[in-house]
């Protein structure tokens, strides 16, 4: 994919904000394909994407699988939101109570950070603005933090002939907080990986995959779950992988 050329804000953001926000404010949830996503992040400043989807090529195990897995690679960030700017936390460790994550939840998983060439990347950037932006007009005025707690999460699950790779480990689940946004960055030689969404008594109500860069997925936490496939190799030959950036949002 080429790099990004900057372009100017025009009149058409609020209309594909609309197209964006109203199945989300509706159903809890919205999927987006890349040919409407990535016009719609150049307003928001995306620029050099190439350089921002070859960082997820240097991301470090994940120790903390208690499924004893080792199919998945990240990276861990996180920023404080405000209208006036984004400002980068000090590293921390990700922290998930058990009600949320069954599986790897109850302890501290301190991640390696997301460099600081990623951190400040514009697309990085563009992604936060947007979802901040998404956030803070579907989020009634009296509820409205004076800041958003942002969590940054690289993702690589690999798979193998041997192995299927698990995107969802702890299945079906929310993730305590209050916005979700998942953006595929890339899908290397694998099958499946489908996306689906159930509402609060588990019944499915929606499903879709991530199949294009710049393909993303928004969703409001508190109103449904929501899990991915496995994913497997095409070629058993080859290497195979499916690359993820999540970005969630909750009151600081």
């Amino acid at each position: 994919m080429p790099d990004d050329a900057d372009h100017p804000v025009d009149q058409t953001v609020p209309q594909m904000l609309g197209i964006l926000e109203t199945p989300l404010a509706k159903e809890g949830y919205t999927y987006q394909q890349a040919g409407f996503m990535r016009p719609l992040l150049e307003q928001f400043g995306l620029a050099q994407w190439n350089s921002f989807a070859e960082s997820w090529d240097h991301l470090g195990v994940d120790r903390y699988m208690a499924d004893g897995g080792r199919y998945r690679r990240r990276r861990y960030a996180t920023y404080s939101l405000t209208p006036d700017q984004i400002l980068r936390k000090p590293h921390q460790p990700h922290y998930q109570s058990r009600d949320y994550n069954t599986l790897n939840g109850g302890i501290e998983r301190w991640f390696k950070p997301v460099t600081d060439a990623t951190g400040h990347h514009p697309a990085l950037l563009a992604i936060l603005e947007l979802t901040h932006r998404i956030a803070s007009d579907l989020t009634p005025a009296d509820l409205q933090p004076q800041a958003w707690h942002a969590e940054v999460h690289q993702f690589r699950i690999e798979a193998s002939p041997e192995s299927s790779g698990q995107p969802t480990p702890e299945g079906l689940h929310r993730d305590g907080v209050d916005w979700v946004c998942v953006l595929m960055v890339n899908r290397e030689n694998i099958a499946s990986g489908e996306t689906t969404i159930h509402d609060l008594n588990r019944k499915a109500v929606g499903s879709f995959t991530l199949a294009h860069p710049l393909d993303a997925a928004f969703v409001n936490d508190s109103r449904v779950y929501h899990g991915v496939t496995p994913v497997k190799p095409v070629d058993p030959s080859r290497p195979a992988y499916r690359d993820v950036l999540v970005v969630t949002l909750r009151h600081e």
